[in-house]
């Protein structure tokens, strides 16, 4: 009997890191998209805007999955589990998919395939400081994810005011 609770329990810290992994992972993609394109508007020339934002599809290819694997990974460990930061975790998530599946991830393939040295005009920056605004909104929501897995897990306690 002691044997299988032993089983049971490693096979649930392996969700745990994969979850956290490819939580974190998605994360500072997001997060990597997300400060390039902002420092490239700031310091950057046109050629470099276009060779960024014809760049980011491609990376879409690795935060997908990440991102697709820590909600798979998600669910299954909250399955039982009940709780307001459980709850929380599922309402931030499905906000965040939501936001990446409407907004980011078509402003994205948008800004990769019209991105040409001379073509950045009103239409180009209105939907890119959509991308910047709704990049930042799902960087906070991972964020707070990301804070709130660490106080299931035990690794953060919550403060008590």
């Amino acid at each position: 009997m002691r044997a299988q609770s032993t089983n049971a329990g490693a096979r649930l810290n392996k969700k745990t890191v994969v979850h956290a992994t490819s939580g974190i992972l998605a994360l500072l993609i997001i997060l990597a998209f997300w400060i390039s394109t902002a420092s490239v508007e700031i310091v950057g020339d046109a050629g470099s805007i276009v060779a960024l934002k014809r760049t980011i599809p491609w990376g879409l290819l690795l935060l997908v999955p990440a991102l697709v694997t820590t909600g798979l990974t998600g669910t299954s460990l909250a399955r039982g589990a009940s709780g307001s930061i459980v709850r929380a975790k599922t309402l931030r998530m499905r906000a965040a998919a939501g936001i990446g599946i409407l907004v980011l991830a078509p402003s994205a393939l948008y800004l990769g395939l019209t991105a040409e040295p001379d073509q950045l005009v009103g239409s180009f920056y209105a939907v890119q400081a959509v991308e910047l605004c709704a990049g930042a909104t799902n960087i906070v929501l991972l964020s707070l994810n990301t804070r709130d897995g660490f106080r299931l897990s035990g690794r953060f306690k919550s403060r008590k005011s």
